[in-house]
């Protein structure tokens, strides 16, 4: 599914109008069909209503809301704010239509603005200002935001919540920002609810389909998408019957330190479950007695070191290879990894300590080879590009690190984020809050090396990758709750997640 910005929404709006053909105020009555629907499915007209309708579109379908619940019986006020004097067309056909409908229902406001009580059982529709806003909110606007949120009022925002920004709110004032308990989006998700820091504002959030056009859609390129279940099935590899681990892929995974080779045990675990045929796993001789009893099916070589990694090794008989899961970061695991990095020609995934690494000898960048596969949580990306204000900056930063190093980089979270070198963002759609536990990055690392080993290409190991791995853990929450979910059961679901998406 693609992602529009503010101003690709506009376009298509225009395109459907001009295209289907329909005129733009009947396509803002097929939307308010939608919405109310979707208020009169959670709340019964015995619910008192109050609608705050702001001057352009968003207020039209605001005020198109209103009739329309008021036709169901519902008892419900609306307050227009027409401050500077100037509706948008459609917000003007929707006021004039509201007020032949039932002139009491509708209070215009011009200047002063006694506001109502809002009290707990009332609902709050919020259609003050939509996917077009361009800056914070502040002055009189601001205010009426502070008493709605301060209310015990459960809040319905149309579209977006009114002073959240499409896609860039790094420069925005929070205070100002609804906090809706639910958020009716018109026909797609918008980027900023992608980020955690806005989850506030959002609520649950329920998508309706206005029918916008399809050719329209399909035409309008999206440098944003997210990654659904229909776009994986088809990348996957047909097993051959005639397989022998040979030609099933030969992967290396260097990662473990003396007291962390539970990272190395995830990481090859992990790999090995992905359908790798022969897995390789390089760590310090310490760590011998938990690799050979945790993970018998995997080939340990030992670093000369007892408890670091110390040196780097051949790597010319191996189909991928991932490096950093519980290394440490001293400056001899350091430039034995650049040392790594620079002699190896198959595709490579770099996470968690050889990360921390690269973010401690940024001159390091420049010797990466293209195509590399960077792994970051939110942290080990800041120790690479410095603190970011909010998920927005951070993403763009991503981003733009992706396309300088032609790298591919999976920015970790409850939406992963893969940037892509040509500049595409693709979000993921599995996953839950279970899954914020250690090893669980570990795991990612080893079923994406996994897949490269078995001959994926670094963009499809990497879509198939999060999917697989966020769908091991949705199937495992739901068999053994968010609570109690550990990395291990990440792997031990693997199977069923695969299963899933074959069948």
């Amino acid at each position: 599914m693609k992602i529009f910005t503010s101003a690709q929404i506009r376009e298509l709006d225009k395109y459907t109008i001009e295209n289907e053909p329909i005129k733009s105020i009947d396509l803002m009555e097929r939307a308010a069909k939608a919405l109310t629907r979707a208020i009169a499915d959670e709340w019964s007209a015995a619910t008192p209503i109050i609608v705050f309708a702001g001057p352009g579109n968003n207020g039209g379908d605001a005020l198109a809301v209103a009739r329309m619940l008021l036709e169901q019986n519902y008892n419900v006020t609306a307050y227009l704010f027409n401050i500077s004097g100037h509706l948008s067309d459609d917000c003007k056909t929707n006021k004039a239509r509201l007020a032949d409908k039932r002139s009491k229902a509708l209070i215009e406001v011009k200047d002063e603005f006694e506001p109502p009580v809002l009290a707990a059982g009332t609902l709050v529709i919020d259609g003050l200002f939509g996917s077009g806003l361009n800056k914070p909110l502040a002055g009189g606007f601001a205010s009426l935001v502070k008493y709605i949120n301060a209310s015990p009022a459960k809040v319905v925002s149309i579209d977006i919540p009114s002073g959240l920004m499409t896609e860039d709110n790094s420069y925005n004032i929070r205070a100002n920002i609804i906090r809706a308990d639910l958020t009716l989006t018109l026909q797609h998700k918008k980027l900023s609810f992608l980020f955690p820091e806005n989850q506030q504002f959002i609520g649950r959030l329920k998508m309706l389909d206005i029918r916008l056009s399809k050719e329209g859609i399909e035409k309008t390129e999206a440098y944003y998408t997210l990654v659904e279940e229909n776009d994986i099935r088809p990348l996957l590899m047909e097993r051959n019957p005639f397989a022998h681990k040979g030609n099933m892929g030969n992967a290396l995974i260097i990662a473990g330190s003396y007291g962390m080779a539970g990272a190395a045990v995830l990481a090859t675990k992990a790999c090995l479950r992905t359908g790798a045929g022969k897995v390789t796993a390089h760590t310090p001789k310490q760590n011998n007695v938990i690799m050979q009893t945790s993970v018998p099916e995997a080939v340990i070589q030992f670093d000369r070191d007892e408890t670091v990694f110390s040196e780097a090794v051949d790597a010319e008989d191996y189909d991928a290879i991932a490096i950093g899961p519980g290394l440490g970061t001293s400056e001899q695991t350091a430039i034995a990894v650049i040392s790594q990095l620079r002699r190896t020609q198959c595709p490579a995934v770099i996470d968690a300590d050889a990360i921390n690494i690269l973010g401690n000898h940024r001159a390091w960048f420049q010797q990466l080879p293209k195509g590399i596969i960077l792994t970051p949580h939110p942290k080990e990306f800041e120790r690479l590009e410095g603190h970011s204000a909010d998920g927005y900056e951070q993403l763009t930063k991503a981003s733009n690190l992706a396309e300088r190093l032609g790298a591919f980089i999976i920015l970790k979270g409850h939406h992963s984020a893969l940037c892509m070198p040509d500049g595409h963002v693709m979000f993921n759609t599995t996953g839950n809050a279970g899954m914020a536990t250690a090893g669980s990055g570990d795991v990612l690392t080893g079923i994406i090396t996994g897949l490269l080993a078995r001959g994926y290409k670094q963009r499809e190991a990497c879509l198939i990758g999060m999917y697989l791995h966020g769908l091991a853990g949705d199937i495992a929450a739901r068999e053994l709750g968010e609570e109690s979910l550990i990395a291990s059961d990440i792997i031990q679901y693997l199977p069923k997640a695969f299963k899933r998406l074959k069948d």
